[in-house]
């Protein structure tokens, strides 16, 4: 894969014990080191008209001056040094740069991946939240939007709610929004029924799981509904949000999924960006077992070296097929 990457994300220095620390991507670094086929991109910072399109002009300001005046804990969980807006605006830069390098036609073993921090999918329009400041993926699909995409899809398998991404463009037809996250776990939101408003009615689709549940059980949302649901939306560009806080040894998550079910989840994004004949980009969010991070983004790296990954045993879950059938009931995918 060629994985956009910039120094300067390292000196965003959330301090000691937090786990969204400088070390996730010295992590992933170090593991893909002696990969084949691993090549290094570094790309511009974003284009600030981009990061307008998705985000309040005064939130951004203020994000900046918040920055320079030293930074601080926005909130509880949201901390920023002065190098913070550097390194957030050269992290949307590589969501940014992954997108259009897919559109380019850059595909297959080559195909990119932003490995930039910080995380972006809990940045509201006018906040930020989570530890994300600037929406990543959200600005790559409103720059593919602003090249020749009629239409975005973005699948975020983060196991936290994108609520940043989906109250972006909840309104919007132009993108489609699709999660599976963990119920009970921050920030609360991303309900089954929320699945878009007004004209945009049926473009946001959410898979919320119970704690516990499997690669089985993620791979048969991708079956089931996800899959089903971005084909027919026909997007030209498929953004994946690849948190891997999902995995089964992660420290901050009560899911079950293993390294080699994000190899297969992987797969089936491949798949799927293949028969829709859309473009494919990768945008890192989460995952904060260095260990699991790390062996995680070199299993997606593999498969698109020619790796190919173990199904589950096991079934699914009768929890998941009953959050399935939910789903189902509201118009998307079938079994």
């Amino acid at each position: 894969m060629n994985f956009g990457y910039r120094e300067v994300c390292l000196d965003h220095d959330t301090g000691p014990r937090h786990p969204e620390s400088p070390d996730r991507l010295r992590a992933v670094r170090r593991a893909l080191k002696d990969r084949h086929g691993v090549e290094y991109v570094a790309p511009n910072d974003v284009d600030m008209e981009l990061v307008h399109g998705v985000h309040d002009a005064d939130y951004v300001e203020e994000f900046r001056e918040f920055c320079d005046d030293g930074g601080g804990n926005w909130d509880a969980d949201t901390v920023a040094v002065e190098a913070t807006w550097d390194a957030a605006v050269a992290s949307a830069g590589l969501a940014v740069w992954a997108a259009e390098t897919a559109m380019d036609g850059v595909s297959a073993r080559d195909t990119p991946f932003a490995l930039g921090r910080p995380p972006g999918h809990h940045a509201v329009y006018d906040d930020a939240m989570g530890f994300c400041f600037i929406n990543n993926a959200a600005v790559a699909a409103q720059a593919a939007l602003e090249a020749d995409a009629e239409r975005v899809a973005i699948f975020d398998w983060d196991v936290h709610h994108g609520n940043g991404t989906q109250d972006i463009f909840y309104d919007r037809e132009d993108v489609f929004y699709a999660s599976i996250h963990e119920d009970g776990l921050y920030p609360g939101t991303g309900a089954i029924d929320e699945t878009g408003e007004n004209d945009a009615d049926g473009t946001n689709l959410n898979v919320k799981y119970q704690p516990g549940a499997d690669t089985a059980d993620y791979l048969a949302a991708i079956d089931e509904a996800i899959g089903p649901a971005i084909a027919d939306y026909d997007p030209d560009l498929l953004v994946v949000s690849a948190g891997f806080d999902a995995h089964e040894h992660d420290p901050i998550s009560r899911m079950r999924v293993t390294t080699e079910g994000y190899g297969a989840m992987t797969q089936r994004v491949r798949t799927l960006a293949d028969d829709c004949g859309a473009d494919l980009s990768f945008v890192l969010e989460g995952g904060y077992g260095l260990d699991t991070l790390s062996d995680s983004v070199t299993t997606v790296h593999e498969v698109f070296d020619g790796y190919e990954p173990m199904e589950p045993d096991d079934g699914v879950s009768e929890d998941a097929r009953d959050v399935l059938d939910r789903v189902a009931a509201q118009g998307f995918g079938s079994k």
